[in-house]
């Protein structure tokens, strides 16, 4: 397997899936060799970024099956939108099962299902079709995040202590597509889209280097869900505008704030902490990504914003708002940070040349639709938790036929309080 190079095909080419192209600049060992979009100019514009890249000869097909069947494909990467995600990976089980196609493994972007159920079949369908499954969580193949870990685990932990608090936020202004402000297609709100980073980073910085995830129990989880912002009339308007009036967050509002408190016990029975905090209220220089790691004598913090050079533009360099600077960039004077390389830092190069190593290799990658489906589990349970206003013992009962109110399209903040 040395010499071999793993033919890739995306599934889904819009933002996220643009990140993930960019990204295999620094995977040696493989190739993007067909996109499947609903959307063909996405698709095309995807394969034009993939072709002046270098990082393959990329083909756009017809369908989902036609890509499965194309032999230069060996493996596939879900990147398609989160209320799509389990009817794509269910033709890609019926092609692989039928004989239409085979492959080594595939990949989900997050979450893995927009619920329990959901996130449940996908590893099911995964494992009917005898596929190698990697779920795509790229924040934690940071490199900031794993040589933070490494440094602390060697010299912290193994002097004075294993670490016991971890805190981990995600903060921007919004995402760039409609659909992921709408509950019913996302799932939920700001809690679903973009917690399940931050619970499992912490995580993987409270678990010892090279132990299984299961040396944590999670115990207890306790969560709290608001709209700060997005509700008021002028964000109403502008939600609106933007969706051409499919978005309406005066009565169908998702959260754009959460925070929750998620306690575990380690292997010898000690409590451990982690603190989470997500949200699109956050206006500054552009996405911000924050996590901290303490132990008895010690502490990590990483922040992604502090990560490189700074820009500073008087008030007479005026142009568009743009995002070359650093994702979700809101001003366009002043002083302002540069993320020189946002796929390395983010950790898509990492989590993208781990997956392929690792079907290369015949293995099952270390981050896997099993992770995937423990993040939806506790997404669910903090769910429970904030429209329950209580700490929710985990796992709860009904867990898997949970759906959260606001992807039923019946939460809202302003009737409760």
């Amino acid at each position: 397997m040395a010499d071999r190079r793993l033919g890739v095909g995306f599934i889904g080419a819009g933002f996220i899936g643009q990140f993930h192209i960019r990204s295999f600049e620094g995977v040696r060992d493989a190739d993007i060799m067909g996109i499947f979009d609903v959307d063909r100019k996405t698709a095309e514009r995807a394969a034009t970024m993939a072709h002046k890249l270098g990082v393959g000869q990329t083909v756009i097909h017809d369908s989902i099956t036609d890509l499965v069947a194309d032999p230069a494909i060996d493996a596939v990467w879900i990147n398609a939108p989160n209320f799509t995600r389990l009817e794509v990976m269910q033709e890609i089980a019926d092609a692989v099962t039928s004989g239409k196609g085979e492959l080594i493994g595939v990949c989900c972007e997050k979450p893995l299902g927009r619920n329990v159920p959901e996130a449940r079949k996908m590893l099911e369908l995964a494992e009917e079709a005898g596929l190698l499954d990697g779920y795509l969580e790229d924040q934690l193949f940071s490199p900031s995040v794993q040589r933070g870990k490494t440094i602390v685990w060697a010299r912290g932990a193994a002097l004075t202590g294993r670490p016991y608090l971890a805190r981990s936020a995600e903060e921007h202004s919004g995402p760039h597509m409609p659909w992921f402000w709408e509950g019913e297609l996302q799932g939920g709100g700001v809690l679903n889209d973009m917690m399940c980073h931050s619970v499992e980073v912490a995580r993987f910085l409270l678990t010892p280097p090279d132990a299984p995830r299961e040396i944590l129990t999670p115990v207890k989880v306790t969560a709290h869900t608001t709209c700060l912002k997005w509700q008021e009339d002028r964000y109403v308007e502008q939600l609106k505008e933007m969706s051409d009036g499919k978005l309406d967050y005066s009565n169908r509002p998702a959260e754009d704030y959460a925070h929750g408190v998620i306690e575990y016990r380690d292997d010898e029975g000690r409590p451990l902490i982690v603190e989470v905090t997500t949200s699109w209220c956050y206006v500054g220089a552009g996405l911000r990504l924050s996590m901290e790691l303490l132990g008895p004598e010690y502490s990590m913090s990483i922040n992604s914003l502090d990560a490189g050079p700074k820009v500073f533009f008087s008030r007479n360099v005026t142009g568009p708002i743009g995002e070359d600077l650093v994702e979700k960039q809101n001003a366009e004077t002043g002083l302002m940070p540069i993320v020189a390389d946002e796929e390395g830092e983010y950790g898509y190069t990492g989590e993208n040349r781990h997956m392929v190593q690792s079907f290369l290799a015949g293995r099952r990658p270390a981050e896997n639709f099993s992770d995937g489906l423990n993040v939806t589990e506790l997404l669910m349970t903090a769910y429970m938790s904030a429209e329950q206003d209580t700490t929710i013992t985990f796992p709860p009962p009904d867990l898997d036929t949970f759906i959260p109110a606001v992807a039923r399209g019946e939460w809202n903040p302003k009737e409760q309080s």
